[in-house]
């Protein structure tokens, strides 16, 4: 079973992913998206929690980062971040949520906007 993350910008009235993924404990924060092959795709995402700082070394493609605290309100944004590239330490956040490169523009998210996060579980196909 897999934990699968919705992230809903409400400020917007938009769902930014249907099909992420949380980094909430030492491994999977520290593995991140090293081991995605492929770019992440439509309705997918990473939600590093706790973080307020990322990087992209290592990886093959370009990314979104929308940088949230505690009350999970946009504090700082990251467009197209490329590879080998750090961000910088973001003191206000508590919580980073990676995604396509181009949604922070195609859905018009913005500084102060107000996320909602809902995890559900995914049992696969039986």
């Amino acid at each position: 079973m897999a934990e699968l993350l919705t992230a809903i910008n409400v400020t917007r009235g938009v769902r930014l992913t249907e099909c992420g993924r949380v980094a909430d404990n030492f491994y999977t924060r520290l593995v991140g998206l090293l081991n995605d092959k492929h770019p992440l795709e439509f309705g997918g995402a990473l939600w590093i929690v706790p973080c307020n700082s990322i990087h992209s070394m290592g990886m093959r493609f370009v990314f979104d980062a929308v940088f949230l605290d505690k009350n999970l309100r946009v504090v700082h944004l990251v467009h197209e971040m490329k590879p080998w590239r750090i961000s910088k330490m973001v003191f206000s956040a508590h919580s980073v949520l990676e995604l396509p490169a181009g949604l922070i523009s195609q859905t018009a998210t913005a500084m102060g906007d107000q996320f909602e996060m809902r995890k559900g579980i995914f049992e696969g196909i039986r």
